[in-house]
């Protein structure tokens, strides 16, 4: 049996299993979306993929109107959810994946493609990341499964 592309493999829905940034110089680990949190990416055959990740327990706005809130309000919205799409492409022959934001929660990402080092086992794979926060370089390794949202054979 042949064995499928990663194109195919990647194809359908997945559910975030982790999200750990690891600074380049050291210092300890960082959790942007914690320990418990919530997550989908989804990649459509005709080429575009879709992630949200999330902080549990958001709170939500005390006037029930996504247009009317507090400064406080918007701030905790945006520190605790980032969402992006756009089209994907894989080099086979590297074993590499690219995503090219044209819609994204963090603006600064919008127009950027973004290498991601695919790592796969039995059930779950991870797109390593580059990126920047809090002032330091630190590679973020979402770890994605399969288990709870299998993608299709």
């Amino acid at each position: 049996m042949t064995e499928r592309s990663l194109r195919d493999r990647l194809i359908g829905a997945w559910s975030l299993v982790s999200c750990e940034e690891r600074p380049v110089d050291g210092s300890p680990s960082f959790y942007p979306m914690g320990t418990n949190r919530k997550g989908i990416i989804m990649y459509t055959p005709d080429g575009f993929m879709s992630a949200q990740l999330s902080k549990p327990y958001r709170k939500p706005f005390a006037s029930g109107d996504w247009f009317v809130a507090t400064d406080a309000e918007y701030k905790g919205e945006a520190s605790s959810y980032i969402a992006y799409t756009g089209p994907f492409h894989v080099d086979e022959a590297k074993q590499h994946l690219t995503h090219s934001m044209f819609i994204s929660l963090f603006p600064n990402w919008i127009g950027q493609t973004q290498a991601r080092n695919v790592r796969s086992k039995a059930t779950a794979s991870s797109w390593a990341a580059p990126a920047r926060s809090r002032r330091r370089a630190r590679p973020s390794c979402p770890i994605w499964s399969g288990d709870e949202l299998t993608p299709p054979p």
